[in-house]
């Protein structure tokens, strides 16, 4: 953004030589003086992108961080404008103002009259919705939303990526049957991150699992960060309204947005690692197509898609994942939705290394058999009404999922295709109303979940050198189904500075599967009811505080059914978890710090070397979560362009059922593990300096130290990792073309995971230097 200079102080300059060095990049902007009235044309768009066009055009200078800005929108600028009315005219309805520097600057502010008024409710029915910032603020538990924007400048193009930056989750390098980009592996206050199977994880509300009560673990999840507005991640504070299985908190991938002006988006991201011994690139690339009619119509066209192999020789994938969204606004109240994806991906498994291989070459693989591939099929139709206090939704959806592979299982290779089916309905009606001095909003839903599946394993002899087919031996044909109903009532009471939210979901599960090769059935009828309260305090407009206490409740998984262990059949696996915390949000400062204490019951892990089940029992799991965002310009006007953030968990997972492994930490738990980092923003330029770090973790129930020489049992050490990014906006005069270059893990730090309890365990190293490189253009 052209702008006259701000004198900086000898510590900005310091940071700011730092980012540039790290960056490798710099640029000497030329000083334009601010004009007098003149016409602009900004169409509708990011608040961010519309006020650097203005600044551009302008020749003011204009300073904000990304978090101020985040998710809000601007509605354009047509028409002459002196700076100070342009800039007042872009920031309408966004809760911010302009308050003017010196040299034509300005710095945004929240503006005085969006304080909270305490005394005044409006109805949210959904709880996730669209993750507005207000939304969060609002929410009594710990919950964090990464946006787009963040996403891209940590040149992420997995979900791990992205998760990692919030305190308390731990998303591992894929691993195991997961060791490819279709899988999900994250795990939150210390529960085991293989497969993501304790969280409810959703797509714009809708489960993401292809099973998500008989088999919830993601080694197939149809979610392409391409295609992403936002993560959402509400750790504590949310089981009434969303599950099974939320111990392990709720997680919502929101997909982009249909825009309200005609809009067509592309960007494209390659990268490589030229240390490994795969110094390939791999690429990918995303597409947003659409807009909305004046009559409320409304339409887009959303594509992401990956090719080529990372680090890891035998790592070559293919990925395309097709979203089409459409809404019609019929009036004011009454509004309809619908979305179809089609998802497909195939991917080579480099699988896990022993320590005699991995110390040879840690990029190699010598499971080249391994292969996943999967398709989803989703359709989704939706209907909103929305009036004064009063919201009621309605939601169906269909998925169609089948996920197959080739795995390498020591004396045979087997090829297992599965086949799911889920069609489900949600209801949801929220009614706002006062009682005296208090404001309620009673909210009442029901969802209904019909799953299916068939599960089929066929094999070879790894002597016969054949891969298997259909026609080969086949050991395993089953079929198994639930009918779940859950119904949830709270209310949101407002009475003076406090929200109190008591509520209930009851769940009503039935379960079966049926093994067609014995003839022999299994059935689990599972009811149970989940109490919550939730709690929030406003100490003033920006400081509040938080406590809440909820349930969770996972049924009896398919693969578990015909198994027992030492203390007889396997049952639903059942947590309480308890938080306090507080939450402090000024515009400029955004800081939270929260505890946490979660009671799990009858805990089980699936081992797939033997397909036998591990019993964990009773684990305990508390520590403490903090984060900040923190905009420098509130300092001093010569910080303008800085910001810096900061995230810490300490998190202690502890296994308590009696027996020889009581008082070990739970497997793939770290202690410590946080993130560091500092932007700038100086006109068109954005640079970043980012770290990560973790401490030390064991792959087993029983903390073995030593390694085993499969390298699937020992210590895991803790790392560091350091990445920074550089990125230049051309502006509208060429299509909004935005140019980034990056570098991850810039010192080459070598670190690994490993794979404890399944077919392809051993040692992953973790991702090396890697270098990329992004284009973005709009139109």
């Amino acid at each position: 953004m052209p702008q006259q200079p701000t004198r900086l102080t000898p510590l900005a300059r310091t940071v700011r030589q730092l980012l540039l060095g790290a960056s490798l990049s710099f640029v000497v902007l030329p000083c334009v003086q601010a004009a007098d009235a003149k016409p602009y044309h900004i169409a509708p768009s990011s608040l961010e992108n519309a006020l650097n066009q203005f600044g551009r055009e302008a020749g003011v200078l204009i300073s904000f961080s990304s978090q101020t800005t985040a998710g809000l929108q601007s509605r354009g600028l047509e028409g002459s404008y002196s700076p100070e009315q342009g800039l007042s005219a872009l920031l309408e309805g966004t809760g911010l103002q302009a308050r003017p520097e010196a040299d034509n600057a300005f710095s945004l502010q929240p503006a005085a009259s969006t304080a909270l008024d305490i005394g005044t409710t409006t109805v949210v029915g959904d709880w996730l919705g669209d993750a507005a910032p207000t939304n969060v603020f609002e929410h009594a538990g710990a919950r964090d939303v990464i946006r787009r924007e963040a996403f891209e400048r940590q040149g992420a193009t997995q979900a791990r990526d992205v998760l990692n930056r919030i305190p308390g989750v731990n998303a591992p390098e894929n691993n195991g049957t997961g060791s490819h980009d279709m899988a999900l592996n994250f795990g939150i206050r210390g529960l085991n991150p293989r497969l993501a199977s304790r969280s409810t994880v959703l797509m714009d509300g809708i489960p993401v699992p292809f099973a998500p009560y008989g088999q919830p673990q993601l080694s197939f999840a149809p979610v392409s960060m391409g295609n992403m507005d936002a993560v959402d991640v509400v750790r504590g504070g949310g089981a009434v309204r969303y599950g099974p299985q939320n111990v392990g908190g709720v997680v919502n991938f929101v997909t982009r947005a249909i825009p309200e002006a005609p809009t067509v988006k592309g960007g494209f991201q390659t990268e490589t690692s030229p240390s490994s011994s795969h110094d390939g690139f791999k690429t990918s690339a995303n597409l947003l197509a659409g807009g909305t009619a004046d009559n409320g119509l409304g339409g887009a066209l959303l594509y992401s898609g990956t090719r080529g192999g990372d680090w890891r020789e035998h790592s070559d994938t293919q990925i395309d994942d097709l979203i089409l969204k459409g809404n019609y606004q019929l009036d004011e109240a009454n509004s309809f939705n619908a979305m179809a994806q089609y998802y497909e991906g195939e991917a080579d498994m480099p699988g896990g290394l022993n320590v005699a291989d991995y110390d040879a070459n840690p990029y190699q693989s010598t499971r080249q058999n391994d292969r996943f591939w999967g398709r989803r099929t989703l359709v989704n139709f939706g209907y909103r009404y929305q009036q004064d206090r009063r919201e009621f939704t309605a939601s169906t959806f269909f998925t169609k999922t089948l996920r197959s592979g080739y795995l390498d299982q020591g004396t045979f290779l087997s090829l297992s295709p599965r086949e799911y089916w889920v069609r489900g309905l949600e209801t949801r009606f929220a009614q706002g109303f006062d009682l005296g001095p208090t404001s309620h909003e009673v909210g009442v839903g029901y969802r209904y979940i019909n799953e299916a599946g068939h599960e089929l394993r066929y094999r070879t002899p790894i002597a016969s050198n054949e891969l298997p087919t259909t026609s080969s031996r086949n050991d395993r044909d089953t079929r198994g189904g639930t009918e779940a109903n859950a119904i949830f009532i709270d209310d949101r009471i407002d009475i003076g500075k406090w929200t109190i939210t008591p509520g209930i979901r009851y769940e009503m599960i039935e379960s079966q599967q049926t093994n067609n090769l014995t003839n022999v059935k299994y059935k689990g009828d599972y009811n149970t009811a989940l109490p919550a309260l939730n709690v929030l305090y406003h100490l003033t407009d920006e400081w509040n505080l938080y406590a809440n206490t909820e349930g969770s409740f996972g049924s009896v998984q398919y693969s578990q059914m015909p198994n027992r262990v030492s203390s007889g059949e396997v049952k639903p696996e059942k947590a309480r978890t308890w938080e306090l915390g507080t939450r402090y949000d000024n515009g400029n400062l955004r800081a939270e710090i929260g505890a946490f204490l979660i009671n799990f019951d009858n805990q089980y892990e699936s081992n797939q070397t033997n397909d036998s089940v591990i019993a964990r029992g009773e684990t305990r799991h508390q520590g403490i979560e903090t984060s900040i965002n923190y905009a420098l310009d509130g300092l001093s006007p010569a910080l303008a362009g800085f910001d810096v953030y900061a995230t810490y968990a300490f998190v202690d997972a502890t296994i308590r059922e009696d027996g020889p492994n009581k008082g070990n930490r739970v497997p793939f738990s770290s202690k410590h593990k946080g993130t560091l980092g500092v932007g700038y923003t100086d006109g068109p330029w954005k640079l970043n300096l980012d770290s990560t770090y973790q401490s030390a973790q064991f792959a087993d129930n029983a903390n073995t130290r030593a390694e085993s020489a499969d390298g699937s049992t020992g210590n895991i050490p803790g790392y560091m990792l350091f990445s920074s990014r550089a990125a230049y906006d051309f502006g509208p005069q060429l299509s909004d073309l935005n140019v980034a270059v990056g570098v991850k893990n810039i010192f080459n730090t070598q670190y690994f995971t490993r794979s404890f309890d399944d077919n392809n365990r051993g040692k992953y190293v973790g991702e090396p230097r890697t270098l990329y490189v992004q284009t973005s253009v709009a139109f």
